[in-house]
């Protein structure tokens, strides 16, 4: 019977450790490679990539730092804000009323209500104005919660972001 990690020496553990660190790196660059977001100047370039820093918003309005700002939040296991994020633009941008209810249902069984899924880190305030937001839905509705989200984005993972392995190796792309 398996009596749980704690029977394990520590130097297993240890070595487990650095062999997930190590497998985790690596399938986040097999995932870029196949985004076409590494080793290959042509696709992406320096120039681009280093207008990322500048701002998060220039970060998100570009295909490919919004690609590789989702991996780096993959492999931080909050990729749930920036889907988010993004399922409340694509929202916001819905044409039909008739679908903005069944969207907006959606959007709050998925990210915000409880036993949710993908649960974004919102106060309880938040989560209420958009619970009664959702009585009468209107294209605002997630505008409170989408820019509580954005904030948290901006301030805490963007700047990790930009220090992480994942853009600093993007960055060092020799200009074609």
């Amino acid at each position: 019977m398996c009596r749980g990690l704690e029977s394990l020496p520590v130097t297993c553990l240890e070595r487990a450790k650095e062999l997930k660190a190590r497998f985790g790196s690596f399938l986040l660059k097999q995932e870029l490679n196949l985004m076409g977001l590494s080793n290959k100047g042509d696709k992406l370039r320096l120039e681009e990539a280093l207008k990322w820093r500048a701002s998060f918003q220039n970060l998100l309005a570009h295909k490919d730092g919004l690609c590789a700002f989702r991996a780096f939040l993959v492999s931080e296991y909050s990729e749930e804000n920036i889907a988010f994020y993004l399922a409340c633009e694509d929202y916001k941008n819905t044409k039909s009323a008739s679908k903005l209810c069944t969207k907006a249902k959606k959007i709050y069984e998925e990210f915000i209500g409880n036993d949710a899924p993908r649960e974004v880190n919102l106060d309880y305030e938040t989560r209420s104005i958009t619970k009664k937001n959702l009585e009468q839905p209107t294209l605002s509705c997630f505008e409170l919660a989408q820019s509580k989200i954005y904030t948290l984005m901006e301030k805490d993972c963007y700047p990790r972001f930009l220090k992480s392995t994942l853009y600093l190796d993007i960055t060092r792309q020799p200009v074609p």
